[in-house]
C-alpha cells in the first residue's frame, strides 16, 4: 500500500445505505472507482490493479506473410494463474507462430473496467476477461462492443479462512470476508452462497450478518496476516498465498458447480476487429487451443513457463509452495462454459448487483469451432446466447 493510503480498518464500517441503485453495477469501473475511494483500498478483481502495462516477455519474433495483411494484433490479459493460456501462449510464442508477420504485442492489465475501457477505445483487440467484466461491458455498450470467442480458464477459486478465527462453513455469521472487488465475479459468489445460506448482507455496503469487505488480491495476504479479514473468497494465486501463511481452505468453488467446472476467465475480442480481421482472430484463437493442449501435456514446462512470465509481467515469480497448489487448481480449456456464465449472470441478478441483462449475441463461437474440428475435437455450445 502506498505510505499516504490510511491504515484499513479492522471492523466493518459503517455508512448509510442507498436508496437507488444503478442500473448496471456488475464490476463497472465507476462504482469501483468510487469504492475505492471511500474504503481506501485498490482496486482488484482477480489480482487487478488499474493499469496497464507493456507485455514483452514473447520468444519468438515475426516471421513469414502478414495474416489477413495486418501489421499488428494487440493482445491484453493479467499478470494471473487464471490467465494462463495467455501467458504461456505469448510467452512461448504460440500466438505469434499462427499469426506469422504480423506482430504480437500485449499489455498486462490491472482491472477488469479498463481492459473493457481499452477494447471499446481500440487500444486492444482481443483481451482475457473474467465473466462480471465481458458481462457488464457487453450490457452497459447494449451488446456492441465485445464478444467472447473462447474459454480459457475454469476454477481456481477458494473460500480460504484463519483457522482459529472461523471454525468452519457453520461458523461465518459476524465474520469479515474479502472478496477482490464489488460486483466481481468471486464477490458475487460469496453473495449469492451467503444469500443461499440465510445470511443477510446489503450488497453495496458489505454490511450484513456477515461483512463483506472489497479489497485488491495484491494487498489481501497482508490484510489476512494482520487479522483484518477472517477469511477470503479468492481467486489464484491468492488462494495459495493465503494458505501457505497458514490458511485453511473451506471451501473450493468447483464444489457448488456441476462436474466441477465454473468459467474464470473467457477470450474476447472487439467486434469491430472480428469483423475487419476474422483471419486474424482466427489465427489467435488457433494459438489459443494449441497454448491449451501444450499446457495439459507438458503441465511441468507450462507451469516454469507460466511462472516466468508472471516475473516478467508481475515483477515476482511464485513460490513453489503457492505456484504448484494454484497451477493444480485451474483447468485450461476452450470451452467457454456459457451456461455456466448466465448462471452468475443469475446469482448477480439475485443479489441486487445487476438489472436482469440481455446476454443475446455475447457469444461468437464460429470461428473457435472451426480451429476445433480442424483438430478433431467436438464442438463448443454457447448455451443460447450466441450470434447464431
Amino acid at each position: 500500500m502506498p505510505a499516504d493510503r490510511p491504515a484499513p480498518p479492522r471492523g466493518p464500517r459503517r455508512r448509510t445505505r442507498r436508496r437507488q441503485r444503478p442500473r448496471h453495477r456488475y464490476a463497472t469501473a465507476a462504482v469501483a472507482a468510487a469504492l475505492a475511494a471511500l474504503m481506501a483500498v485498490a482496486l482488484g478483481a482477480c489480482g487487478y490493479g488499474s493499469r496497464a502495462e507493456a507485455g514483452g516477455v514473447a520468444k519468438v519474433q515475426p516471421r513469414g506473410e502478414r495474416t489477413g495483411g495486418l501489421d499488428e494484433i494487440r493482445l491484453g490479459y493479467f499478470a494471473n494463474v487464471t490467465h494462463a493460456t495467455a501467458l504461456v501462449g505469448d510467452r512461448e510464442g504460440f500466438f505469434q507462430r499462427e499469426l506469422g508477420g504480423t506482430r504480437v504485442t500485449s499489455q498486462v492489465f490491472g482491472a477488469g473496467p479498463s481492459a473493457v475501457e481499452a477494447l471499446n477505445a481500440g487500444s486492444v483487440d482481443i483481451a482475457w476477461l473474467g465473466p462480471s467484466p465481458a458481462v457488464n461491458g457487453y450490457t452497459r455498450a447494449g451488446g456492441r462492443n465485445l464478444r467472447i470467442i473462447s474459454g480459457s480458464a475454469s476454477g481456481g477459486v477458494s473460500l480460504v479462512a484463519h483457522p482459529d478465527r472461523v471454525s468452519g462453513l457453520g461458523d461465518l455469521r459476524g465474520k469479515r470476508i474479502a472478496t477482490p472487488q464489488l460486483g466481481n465475479t468471486q464477490d458475487v459468489a460469496l453473495l449469492n452462497y451467503l444469500s443461499g445460506k440465510g445470511y443477510r448482507v446489503d450488497p453495496d455496503s458489505g454490511e450484513g450478518e456477515v461483512t463483506v469487505l472489497r479489497v485488491d488480491n495484491k494487498e489481501t495476504p497482508a490484510f489476512f496476516q494482520r487479522g483484518d479479514v477472517d477469511a477470503a473468497w479468492v481467486p489464484e494465486p491468492t488462494a495459495s498465498q493465503l494458505v501457505a501463511q497458514g490458511g485453511r481452505v473451506l471451501l473450493d468453488e468447483r464444489e457448488l458447480w456441476e462436474d466441477g467446472r465454473h468459467v474464470i476467465t473467457t477470450m474476447v475480442v472487439s467486434q469491430r476487429f472480428l469483423a475487419k480481421h476474422p483471419e486474424a482472430v482466427e489465427a489467435a484463437l488457433r494459438g489459443s487451443v494449441k497454448t491449451n493442449a501444450w499446457i495439459r501435456s507438458h503441465p511441468e514446462e507450462a507451469k516454469a513457463a507460466l511462472n516466468t512470465a508472471l516475473e516478467r509481467q508481475g515483477g515476482k515469480a511464485l513460490p513453489p509452495d503457492v505456484l504448484d497448489p494454484a497451477f493444480e487448481h485451474i483447468e485450461v480449456l476452450d470451452d467457454p462454459l456459457a451456461a455456466t456464465l448466465a448462471r452468475q449472470a443469475e446469482h448477480a441478478v439475485r443479489a441486487g448487483l445487476l438489472e436482469k441483462p440481455d446476454l443475446r449475441g455475447l457469444y461468437d463461437l464460429r470461428l473457435l469451432n472451426e480451429v476445433l474440428a480442424e483438430r478433431g475435437a467436438r464442438k463448443v455450445s454457447a448455451a443460447g446466447l450466441g450470434t447464431g
